[in-house]
């Protein structure tokens, strides 16, 4: 389980209908809105698995296994309306600056 997500809560997504998917829940749920905005940078980090400096739709993909290994794929859609949600200046990724706007509104 990773550090980030208090007590295995991410891991219920793991299980969840495809879908079902609510980014603002699960911020909520893992306690990410309540972290500071250096500890959401680390988490900004960790789901830019590749280090461009950006959040693509192909990391976003996977964003519930940066909390638990256990955690689902998200599905296309679910992934589409996710960066959509984060991708405020429409450059098709979510940069630290937009993911830290998308905790914060959650």
């Amino acid at each position: 389980m990773h550090r980030w997500d208090r007590g295995g809560l991410a891991k219920g997504w793991g299980g969840a209908a495809a879908e079902s998917f609510n980014y603002k829940k699960f911020f909520e749920m893992v306690g990410l809105k309540k972290k500071s905005p250096e500890d959401v940078k680390k988490v900004f980090h960790i789901l830019d698995k590749d280090r461009s400096g950006f959040i693509e739709e192909e990391e976003l993909k996977f964003v519930l296994k940066g909390f638990t290994p256990d955690g689902r794929d998200l599905s296309d859609k679910e992934t589409k309306a996710l960066l959509a949600a984060g991708d405020k200046d429409g450059d098709g990724k979510i940069g630290a600056d937009e993911f830290a706007t998308m905790v914060a509104e959650s």
